[in-house]
């Protein structure tokens, strides 16, 4: 196995005992265990829909790096319920904010994270071409994707109860759902701009032509 082979699989393994050690940090003494599995069920799929796919379409560094780091927004968010994480109570007083805002950094992420992978896969399987279509596409594909949570949410809402208040995280809020979608919004045309550049040098290392 040469250098280059060794990195990866060391990284690999990297990815899965940050996830491992996060997940178990998450699953100690939980705010509410039913929120808990709602917030890290995405996480847990995206995970073994990885595994599933390891050998046969295998993702650029860079989308597993975001990916691990959606999982791990989620994990937080799951652990404490996104309406109390901590560190964003601390910092309300801060900037004059009157909620907890974390999940807006959830919701930032539900775009800003897919479009990448949405992004390779549109490329590897040459779906569109040129960036036009492409990009077009991505951003509606992560605000559709945003507006589907957002049902689920709802139908949990309706099926659970009070129970779901944690999940909902609405915190009274009354345009909570159009700033959610609108956050993700803004995260999928963020990443667009600031990796497009990197995320192409990843997929050329591939031996992925990204012009086709």
């Amino acid at each position: 196995m040469n250098d280059r082979a060794t990195r990866k699989t060391i990284g690999y393994w990297l990815w899965a005992v940050i996830f491992t050690l996060t997940l178990a940090w998450s699953l100690y003494h939980p705010k509410d265990l039913f929120t808990w599995f709602l917030e890290t069920l995405p996480a847990l799929i995206g995970a073994a829909i990885l595994i599933k796919t390891y050998h046969n379409f295998r993702l650029t560094r860079l989308s597993y790096q975001l990916i691990l780091v959606h999982c791990i927004i989620l994990m937080i968010g799951a652990h404490y319920t996104y309406a109390e994480v901590p560190l964003f109570d601390t910092i309300r007083p801060w900037f004059g904010f009157e909620r907890n805002n974390y999940d807006k950094v959830g919701h930032f992420a539900q775009g800003f994270i897919p479009a990448i992978v949405c992004r390779e896969i549109v490329i590897r399987q040459q779906v569109f071409n040129g960036d036009q279509w492409r990009n077009f596409f991505t951003v509606c594909f992560c605000l559709g994707f945003s507006a589907f949570y957002e049902l689920i949410e709802w139908g949990v809402a309706l099926g659970a109860g009070i129970s779901a208040e944690a999940f909902l995280g609405t915190q009274g809020y009354a345009w909570d759902t159009q700033s959610d979608m609108g956050f993700a919004l803004i995260g999928a045309i963020a990443a667009l701009v600031l990796l497009a550049a990197l995320h192409d040098r990843q997929l050329s290392a591939l031996g992925v032509d990204q012009n086709k």
